[in-house]
């Protein structure tokens, strides 16, 4: 197993020492689950509908809940992942291990194509594992692909409801500080659209665990040009909400 670079050392036994299955007992939860990236829809959201907490995973920054709502007659749970690739793929676990199966992620992310407007859908047909977690649950590979049935779910709900959007490659990284023009030149080359920090991982525990997974994003801030642009992306409220929806 032993490689130079120990990212590399893929171990494809079934169980590890800390498994989520036997460390979380499963609950009486909804099948279907909305991961959102978005704690100000979700804020909203927990003000102003009949929404119960189903459980309350943690880490040592505090609470996660797993929260849980009827839309149409139908139980959806919703989370927030936290932020980047490790806490994000965790919660991720946890939820499983709790009884969800079907999983739709909504966030938002840079862009690497200054012709993608801000609020501009993105469904994410693969992702470039430039991060650490994705190579633990999968062995190493330069990306890895979506599942065809949660990008034909959202394809199909987006073109349902005449929303439009684009489909294409992610580049998932752990470090947003150093996103360096040659890099960025790079990922653009390999035909990658958007830039964030947790796809690739999320896409890999689904594979490994066996549930149904799905992402679409919204383009935010532009790293096309020659300087950042925030574009102001986190102050789309309308573009959130809706997304979430």
């Amino acid at each position: 197993m032993q490689n130079t670079y120990p990212i590399l050392e893929y171990d494809s036994a079934a169980e590890a020492f800390i498994e989520p299955g036997k460390l979380l007992k499963p609950i009486d939860v909804a099948n279907c689950c909305v991961v959102c990236f978005f704690q100000d829809v979700l804020n909203e959201l927990i003000a102003n509908r009949p929404v119960k907490r189903a459980y309350t995973m943690r880490s040592e920054i505090g609470e996660h809940p797993l929260y849980e709502m009827e839309v149409d007659g139908q139980r959806l749970a919703f989370f927030h992942p936290g932020v980047g690739a490790p806490l994000a793929a965790g919660l991720l676990e946890e939820a499983i291990a709790l009884g969800c199966r079907k999983f739709i992620a909504c966030g938002g992310a840079g862009v690497l194509a200054k012709d993608i407007a801000v609020g501009k859908l993105i469904v994410l047909t693969s992702a470039v594992r430039d991060e650490g977690t994705s190579y633990h649950y999968l062995p190493p590979s330069r990306e890895v692909t979506a599942q065809p049935a949660g990008v034909k779910a959202l394809t199909d709900t987006l073109e349902g409801a005449g929303v439009p959007y684009i489909a294409g490659k992610t580049w998932t990284t752990d470090a947003p500080y150093r996103e360096t023009a040659g890099k960025v030149a790079a990922r653009r080359a390999e035909g990658c659209l958007a830039v964030e920090m947790e796809a690739a991982s999320m896409m890999a525990v689904a594979a490994f665990r066996g549930v149904s997974y799905g992402q679409v994003l919204y383009g935010g801030d532009d790293l096309s040009g020659s300087e950042w642009d925030n574009r102001g992306w986190q102050s789309r409220r309308e573009v959130r909400q809706n997304l979430f929806w």
